[in-house]
């Protein structure tokens, strides 16, 4: 009788345990953007509160497993892209997205800012119909605050290859980089290059107050 107790409160317990576990992952989703460069994507949205995490990496082409320099030298058909982790229950999907579009010019097909070419450009990677119809509502809520056409196109998710662990955070990374003004940290080096492409300076040209993120 003892045992037959202890049995029911073990399982008991491990059916209380299976539902918290299923509950803890539940929370986790993720979003998949092209929005430029990766490193400064990667910087803005892990100042979201709800963000776990943010990858650099590269989407959307045919070359598998590509490298950095495949690439940026074009011909892959992939985007700099990041994938987002974050917790629903403390940002929305709709959110994230939200931030996203104000935080690039969804006007321009041929890259961003100083970055040109068919790795920079901006795209919403979505993986169910859901995901899908976030992204055409915030498009078209983004346009119509704007007054002009987004260009920024809704595809479907791809194979996410993780970029170069060297390009993992990069601009909080301490390691020195020779730059045009002599040695820098990554930090610093990071740091002058989002000023000098212009980055934050387009988007509160665009986007005005309602930019989230400048000076990340």
């Amino acid at each position: 009788m003892a045992m037959s107790k202890l049995k029911t409160i073990a399982l008991a317990f491990a059916m209380m345990f299976g539902v918290t576990l299923v509950a803890t992952q539940s929370r986790a989703d993720t979003a998949v953007l092209a929005g430029g460069c990766f490193w400064c994507v990667e910087s803005d949205f892990e100042q979201v509160k709800g963000v776990s995490g943010v990858v650099s990496g590269y989407t959307g082409g045919t070359t598998p497993d590509p490298t950095y320099k495949q690439v940026s030298a074009g011909g892959t058909g992939h985007y700099e892209a990041v994938k987002i982790t974050f917790d629903p229950s403390q940002v929305s999907y709709d959110e994230i997205l939200r931030l996203f579009l104000r935080s690039v010019d969804p006007t321009d097909a041929g890259g961003q800012f100083c970055d040109r070419g068919e790795s920079y450009r901006t795209a919403i990677f979505v993986s169910n119909k859901a995901q899908e119809a976030s992204a055409r509502k915030a498009i078209s809520d983004a346009q119509a605050q704007l007054g002009q056409k987004i260009v920024t196109p809704i595809l479907p998710a791809a194979k996410f290859t993780k970029a170069e662990s060297y390009h993992q955070d990069y601009y909080k990374k301490s390691d020195i980089v020779i730059t045009r003004r002599g040695p820098k940290s990554k930090a610093e080096a990071y740091k002058f290059y989002r000023n000098a492409c212009g980055r934050d300076q387009r988007v509160q040209a665009i986007w005005g107050s309602s930019a989230p993120f400048l000076g990340h």
